[in-house]
């Protein structure tokens, strides 16, 4: 059985949906393969939605447990976790299916099954029954997305030895959870199952956490989930882990050769993810791949194959949602002759910890390395009349501006609600605007943002709060 279509989008991800609901949207005959059978991709069914419900709900719960020193007496808290795990499946259920329901309503074709290459405009999709079905399209799109990584020679069972998908799903709080790695989804899940009650320890081989991360604001992080109970150890290698029948130990050394053991229920390995290039056949059709088994593309997205494009994890750079849902309707507009385009100097990242980490642009680091001149504006919550009422202080606002031009270069966020507030830097920088600009802006007073507009104010030291 074979259909015609002028466009196919391999993958029903956050990049992969948007890029074909695009596609439809601009008149192009267009069809979705998804193998996981919902869509959504990993963001959606396994990775940012239900990590963010856990994480609302457990600090909810750790809230509720503390409100009688705000002066809110109440009875005795118990967890349910089995109750909470059911409210998380259901915000996947609800968002899975309005997924489903938007490739319907914009004339998306959509095939469950596994999608790969017949010949170059051709693509085979074989269902879980093993019907297969051959696709013919002028143009096909890449967004298969990435899987999580283990160490060399340890493999995933998400009972014992878990990635981030394991850590969505445990049945009962560890004891004791061993983090292997200290980067944005270790520390998310980390803090969730502390939060809960686990005892957490985070392994990281560097000296510091969230890499990449401007480093004044990695510190400060790494000192509040300190004082939250997370316990760190850095610059220390995972030689070995082994299960045992009360969990597992893990063996480390640390950067002077000193050895030490750990023994835990649970051992989380959050060390990265890989594109997910494998069973495409990518080989059959003379797709290149780079040094990490990414598809190389151009600066529109397209492979060595003129009518072959991909995007998202798959590809260089940050592997986001919202950066895959970007590059999904730039490289649909491309295709249709329009002027698709992704700015990846204002792609936000966030750690949607309490209190929440966000950063867009440069960091002090990077524009010292680059010998740019900048100058800094800095604004605490503590002095935030928003975060002084609730007793959510922790944490500041850093926007970094160019010396001479004022222009915003980076902003770096930690307290609350900074994955909300960031988003007003980048429509700054997207336009170019300057400290000066978001000085300039009147912020309803009393709010968090009212700590953006004083650290634009810092940059050129006339805050009023501080």
């Amino acid at each position: 059985m074979s259909e015609k279509f002028q466009a196919v989008v391999i993958g029903g991800g956050p990049g992969g949906y948007v890029c074909a609901i695009r596609l439809a949207q601009l008149g192009l005959k267009t069809a979705c393969i998804e193998s996981r059978g919902s869509l959504g991709g990993t963001c959606l069914n396994i990775g940012c939605i239900p990590s963010k419900s856990l994480l609302n709900l457990s600090e909810e719960f750790h809230k509720v447990k503390n409100l009688s020193n705000k002066g809110i007496e109440v009875g005795d808290i118990k967890l349910n976790l089995a109750k909470m795990m059911k409210s998380k499946d259901k915000a996947v259920t609800v968002l899975t299916k309005g997924v489903e329901f938007l490739l319907k309503k914009n004339k998306v074709t959509y095939f469950k099954g596994l999608g790969s290459f017949k010949s170059k405009n051709q693509i085979l999709v074989k269902d879980d029954k093993n019907n297969e079905t051959v696709l013919e399209s002028e143009k096909i799109i890449i967004a298969t997305g990435s899987a999580p990584v283990s160490l060399p020679g340890i493999e995933f069972d998400e009972k014992i030895i878990i990635s981030s998908t394991g850590a969505l799903s445990l049945e009962k709080v560890p004891n004791k959870m061993v983090v292997v790695g200290g980067g944005y989804i270790g520390l998310e899940m980390g803090s969730v199952w502390s939060r809960l009650g686990a005892e957490v320890h985070v392994v990281e081989f560097l000296d510091h956490i969230t890499p990449g991360m401007d480093k004044e604001i990695s510190q400060e992080f790494m000192k509040i989930l300190k004082k939250q109970g997370i316990h760190f150890h850095m610059q220390h290698k995972v030689e070995e882990i082994k299960k045992n029948n009360s969990g597992a130990i893990i063996k480390t050394k640390d950067k002077d050769g000193n050895t030490k053991e750990f023994t835990c229920d649970v051992v989380l390995i959050s060390v990265g993810r890989k594109a997910n290039t494998e069973g495409l056949n990518l080989e059959k059709v003379g797709i290149e791949l780079d040094n990490k088994n990414r598809i190389k593309t151009d600066k529109n997205f397209q492979t060595n194959l003129n009518n072959v494009y991909a995007i998202g994890d798959v590809i260089a750079g940050p592997m986001l949602a919202h950066k895959a849902e970007d590059e999904g309707i730039a490289v649909a507009e491309n295709i249709a002759g329009q002027s698709g385009h992704v700015n990846y100097e204002t792609i936000p990242g966030v750690v949607y910890t309490t209190p929440e980490v966000a950063a867009i642009g440069k960091t002090e680091e990077q524009l010292k390395q680059d010998k740019i001149s900048y100058k800094i504006g800095k604004f605490s919550f503590m002095a935030n009349s928003r975060a002084k009422a609730i007793d959510d202080t922790e944490g500041f606002v850093k926007i970094l501006a160019d010396e001479k031009t004022d222009k915003v270069l980076g902003a770096h966020l930690i307290g609350p609600h900074a994955g909300e507030l960031i988003a007003e830097i980048g429509i700054a920088m997207e336009f170019g605007a300057s400290a000066e600009d978001i000085a300039r802006t009147c912020h309803a007073h009393p709010t968090f943002s009212e700590a953006v507009k004083e650290a634009a104010l810092s940059v050129d030291k006339r805050a009023i709060h501080s």
